[in-house]
């Protein structure tokens, strides 16, 4: 198995008119298992699901005309209607707000299992940072190397019809990990930057104290959590609720984070239903052992996220055939990157069936 691979340079319009170009049957695709879930999950038929995405779309128009260039080129690429590119690239705020509205006792978005590792903790001195991204089973994702008109550069993994980045690092040595999580107020429809539209703006970031203020400095729509790294430097993890955040440092020991908060009360925030979300302490706390107790080498974090402790609702997360079709859900990649290296590792599905492929921007 392997991830699709692309090379893209130019202005926002530009980059997301290869991608779509490139990637035109995979967009595609995701687009309609989007529709799909979003009717059968989150309870949104299609007429309402292009119509939340053109209101997202004149909000996300409103706050980052770049980013939107990016939609448009996309677009125009992928021969797909720009309000079909909304659906994709709003899909965190459609579905994760409608999970604590409707109150989906039993969704099962509760993967991703990321970590972070300090040069001090670190077998080669070196800052590493990665993430088991547990999703819709069906969706199609790709690794895309950007050129900005400025000349940086980043290297990421995506889905395909997403423009910009999720998952990556850039050659000022700064990387992004993300767990998806909810609360009571998460809102599609709030005025705030897209998370999407963050996570590409945080791998345009020169510095780590960047990157934090680009998830931390302004409200969003629905809460998420970053795990934010950079070459030599102590990764910081900031659980970013719509109205509030909370900045954790890691200065001698690995950094892991699953898909709850950690003192939602302490920062004023509730949570919405889960009946799945001890799965998630047991998936942090399982991950932090494993990367515990000794310098942290890239073989062993690649192993620690191929862990099968609590199958299926493990750190390499599986289908679980007692669930509807539609609420199942799977390690889609699992990635590793070094941030002095500049070096990303990533496997097409779970880590335990995929060796997995290198890129790189050295």
């Amino acid at each position: 198995m392997s991830l699709p691979y692309l090379r893209v340079s130019g202005t926002p319009f530009e980059q997301g008119a290869a991608h779509g170009e490139a990637f035109a049957e995979l967009a595609l695709h995701n687009l309609n298992v989007y529709f799909e879930r979003l009717a059968l999950e989150a309870l949104l038929p299609r007429e309402r699901v292009l119509e939340m995405a053109g209101r997202w779309l004149a909000i996300a128009s409103s706050l980052d005309a770049d980013y939107v260039a990016g939609l448009r080129g996309l677009a125009a690429g992928s021969r797909l209607g720009l309000t079909d590119v909304a659906v994709l690239n709003a899909r965190y705020e459609l579905l994760y707000s409608q999970f604590g509205l409707i109150g989906l006792a039993r969704q099962r978005a509760d993967g991703c299992t990321a970590f972070a590792v300090p040069p001090s903790a670190s077998e080669t001195g070196h800052a590493l940072i990665g993430q088991n991204w547990d999703w819709i089973p069906d969706v199609r994702g790709v690794v895309i190397q950007s050129t900005n008109p400025d000349g940086a550069r980043s290297l990421a993994f995506t889905e395909a019809g997403i423009f910009g980045a999720k998952i990556g690092l850039n050659d000022a040595g700064v990387g992004l990990a993300i767990n998806g999580l909810t609360s009571t107020t998460d809102g599609w429809d709030r005025h705030a930057l897209p998370l999407h539209a963050r996570c590409w703006r945080v791998l345009a970031a020169r510095s780590l104290d960047a990157a934090v203020a680009t998830v931390a400095g302004t409200p969003r729509a629905c809460s998420t959590n970053f795990v934010l790294g950079q070459a030599g430097r102590a990764p910081v993890d900031v659980e970013a609720a719509p109205d509030t955040a909370s900045r954790v440092e890691a200065q001698d020991h690995p950094l892991v984070h699953a898909n709850h908060f950690e003192n939602p009360s302490a920062m004023g925030v509730l949570e919405a239903p889960s009946d799945l979300r001890p799965h998630s302490h047991s998936r942090q706390a399982r991950l932090q052992a494993l990367l515990g107790g000794g310098p942290v080498s890239l073989a062993r974090a690649r192993a620690a996220l191929a862990d099968h402790v609590g199958y299926p609702d493990s750190i390499c997360f599986h289908e679980n055939p007692l669930d509807p079709p539609q609420e199942r859900y799977r390690t889609v990649t699992s990635v590793v990157m070094d941030l002095d290296a500049l070096r990303l590792w990533a496997t097409d599905g779970p880590p335990c069936q995929d060796s997995g492929q290198v890129f790189s921007l050295s």
